[in-house]
Order: C-alpha cells, then structure tokens, then sequence
C-alpha cells in the first residue's frame, strides 16, 4: 500500500496506529491540535491488560521498551469505608499480571518510535468535508487543508472526524470526576499517604467516592467521584482553588481525616472531568475512505479499558490495512466487523462497573467483584 493514511490525533490510539503502519512499511502523518509532545500532562498511571493493551504493544514491536516503564508495586488495590475501615487491601502480587505504566511515558515512548516529522504539531482541526470518490479534506485552524484517500479519526471524545460517519454526540453521564494532586506525600501528607499505601485505593459510597493512586516517587493523584448534574459543578468557582476544594470536601463531611486530606491536602487546583459517553451500541454504515479508533468511536465511561482499546483499535486496524495492500475498504470493513461488538461489549462493562463503584450498592459491589462474587 502506497497511500498515505493521514491520522488526526496522537493520542495513545492514533500513535499506536501509526507505529504499526510503520512496522508494516505504510506512510503515515498524524496531525495533533497540542503544539508539542510537553503542551499539556498527559494524566496518571494505566493498568495495561494482556488481551488488548499489551497486544497491540506486541504489534508495534514494542513490548521490551514497555517493561522498562512498567512501575513495580504499584497493582495493590485496597477498598476503605468512609469511616476509615479497611474493607479490602491486596498486595501486588509481584505477577507483573496487571502493569501500571505512566501514560505520558507510555505516549513518549510511541512518538520515538516514529519516523522524524511524522506528526504533525500546532494542526487543530476547524472542520472535515468529503470530496467524493472516497477523498476527504480537512482544514485546520491556521487555514491550511490537507486531502487524503485514507482518513482515521483518533482525535476522541470531540471528534472532528465522527460527524462524516454518525450524528452521534457525547452526552452527559450524570457525574464527574474532579482531579487533584498531592506530592512528597510520605513526608508532606503521611496520613493521606499510609491510607492509599502502594497502588490504588478506593474509598466508595453511594453517589460520591474518592479515589488515589501512587504514581512516580510520592505522588498521589487524587480522583474525587461526584453524582450530581453538570449545574451543580458550574456553581463552583474553579479558579478560586482554595473556596472549589473546600466546597468539594463539604460533601465528604463525616469521612475519616485521612480520606478527607486527599482533598484538602491538594497541591495542584482542582481540575474538573466532566463523564461523557457515546451510546453503547454506537456504531455507522461504511464511509469510504474514513474510519474512528478510541474514543471518538466509543467513547464510556472510565473502566481502566479506555487507554488499551484505543491502543488496540489502533493495532488492529494498522494489521487489517497491512493484510490488505491496496485495497482500504476491505480493511476498513474488516476493521469495523470486529470493532463494533467489541466495542458494545466493553461498553455494557462499563457501566456495570460504574454501578458497582458509584451506585446504591457501593462498595459492596466493588469488593465482591475484586474477590470474585460479582
């Protein structure tokens, strides 16, 4: 195959595409809206799962260069009581079964496995139009445009490329998340420290939970969960970072000190994370000439699976246009037999998942499908 698949996006599925068309000697560019690979943090620690995550790492050729990220110790888990009783605390077992990775790394460690000049900073896509015969032009915001035969959308939960294949658009989930970090916390918060301890803590109530994990060194990233409607958040003045985290700690009144300090202990202003979801069983007729990997194909809720199905996506249709040399509608049609009840599925997972953890039965659920009686 000779033509150019231009990708919009370099994110972990649009870098992973674009790696495993190069392991397959296919030309690629990716055009990402962030002016260099440090705009902007990259987010916290994902656990990548051997059936798809690690898969498509084993595509790209990549798999001795991702064991030198994996972070050991960190795939502890422990469930707390708002009261502070530990209700569940796992060791890592040492299996290496579940590996938690830093996602900026992980994306650093894709961008230098690319051709020089493959992506493209500073492109913030304007708009998409089809020119017929399969051909689509996209326009950035500096005016320029660029037309390709071969066009994916990796470019997530707002994709500009979504609307040449569906109507669909994200909608509300009904909660969010609101992040937060604490750092040096062993010696600048013990307490907050001791109770996350070496992985990942989960703090569950119906309706509002808080979350951490143990990142690089001493770092804490703290997720507070909050059921309530979008009016509630816009209520809360995020650029007075002293007034919002003191609100947002309000509803955790009660919970012990060392839950609460995840919160009032923040070393970085609160940052809000509304959840957004694409129907579950979203799918689209054939387009030629175009096609979504990620999120802006099936964009859920947070279930830890988001990150390895879009890396996924990426691996598996850069393997379908290798397996079909000159013919793209084939593998773009191979591609999405295989993506849409895949995509279903892990959908439906999801929102179990999220019930488990944030709905009347929390944290009960959570902790009988950590033991395994969910």
């Amino acid at each position: 195959m000779t033509t150019h698949v231009t990708i919009i996006g370099a994110g972990l599925g649009g870098l992973t595409l674009a790696r495993v068309l190069h392991v397959h000697g296919i030309p690629a560019t990716v055009y990402e809206a962030e002016s260099s690979p440090a705009a902007r943090a990259q987010g916290g620690m994902l656990d990548i799962h051997d059936h798809n995550g690690r898969a498509a790492l084993q595509a790209a050729g990549l798999i001795e260069e991702f064991r030198g990220l994996v972070l050991d110790g960190r795939q502890a888990s422990r469930a707390i009581a708002p009261d502070g009783t530990v209700l569940l605390d796992e060791p890592d077992d040492g299996t290496g079964g579940r590996p938690e990775v830093m996602r900026g790394e992980l994306r650093r460690m894709l961008l230098d496995s690319l051709p020089a000049g493959t992506v493209r900073w500073g492109h913030k896509v304007s708009g998409v139009r089809t020119l017929g015969d399969g051909r689509h032009e996209v326009t950035f915001a500096d005016g320029t445009t660029v037309a390709t035969g071969l066009l994916v959308g990796a470019d997530g939960a707002w994709s500009r490329v979504r609307p040449l294949l569906s109507d669909a658009t994200p909608e509300y989930a009904g909660l969010s998340f609101v992040e937060t970090y604490l750092f040096d916390a062993d010696t600048r918060h013990p307490a907050g420290a001791k109770t996350v301890g070496g992985g990942a803590m989960y703090a569950l109530a119906p309706g509002k939970s808080i979350l951490a994990h143990r990142e690089s060194g001493g770092t804490l990233h703290t997720y507070v969960v909050l059921r309530r409607p979008l009016d509630w958040f816009a209520a809360i003045d995020l650029t007075d970072p002293t007034a919002a985290i003191a609100r947002i700690a309000r509803e955790f009144d009660g919970w012990a000190p060392e839950l609460t300090t995840l919160i009032t202990g923040a070393d970085t202003a609160p940052v809000l994370r509304p959840v957004h979801t694409l129907p579950g069983g979203h799918r689209w007729d054939r387009v030629p000439g175009v096609t979504l990997l990620g999120d802006a194909a099936h964009l859920m809720p947070p279930s830890g699976e988001g990150a390895n199905l879009a890396m996924y996506d990426g691996a598996e249709l850069g393997a379908a246009l290798a397996a079909h040399p000159g013919d793209a509608e084939d593998a773009f049609t191979e591609y999405e037999r295989a993506l849409f009840p895949r995509s279903a599925a892990e959908a439906a997972e999801a929102v179990r998942l999220h019930e488990l953890m944030f709905g009347d039965g929390a944290p009960h659920g959570l902790i009988a499908m950590f033991t395994g009686e969910q």
